[in-house]
């Protein structure tokens, strides 16, 4: 089945929307790195013939939202490709250097999972908040210390 704009805002309506972005707005509150929710409903078939894998795409993306430009380098970006139930993580090299990939994975594939049942706010909601646990651990805010919001908190639907 072929996905497309439409398939991705049934997925996440506005209301699931904003739900998420105050989530990411509450993480962000506990740490100091940036977290970046952007939602894709399909690759373009051109893509796909060439091989194009949902990762290929999140780095691109990665790049494109700047999520890689954070002054401390622990930018991270959650990208979910709907067509394929596929959820990748980038993190910057802070966040890299801090977090183990296997928490990422394990991320991404209880997300999967949860797309897979159709649960997409629940599970990105469930995402995002184990997601803040591990920057809240790598980056902790300092008592009485404000983070500066450096990227968008809504969540990007290309």
């Amino acid at each position: 089945m072929r996905h497309d704009a439409h398939s991705a805002r049934r997925a996440f309506p506005d209301a699931a929307l904003e739900r998420i972005e105050a989530a990411i707005e509450r993480s962000e509150r506990e740490h100091h790195a940036e977290l970046r929710v952007a939602i894709e409903a399909s690759l373009p078939l051109r893509d796909v013939f060439r091989g194009r894998t949902p990762r290929d795409r999140a780095l691109e993306v990665f790049a494109q939202t700047g999520v890689w430009d954070t002054e401390a380098n622990n930018g991270v970006l959650l990208y979910v490709l709907l067509a394929d139930h596929a959820v990748e993580i980038v993190a910057d090299r802070a966040a890299a250097a801090k977090i183990h990939e296997g928490y990422w994975r394990e991320i991404c594939d209880a997300l999967g999972n949860a797309y897979r049942a159709g649960r997409f706010e629940q599970g990105t909601l469930a995402a995002i908040e184990r997601i803040d646990r591990l920057l809240a651990a790598a980056f902790p805010l300092a008592p009485g210390a404000q983070d500066v919001d450096e990227l968008p908190n809504r969540p990007l639907v290309l």
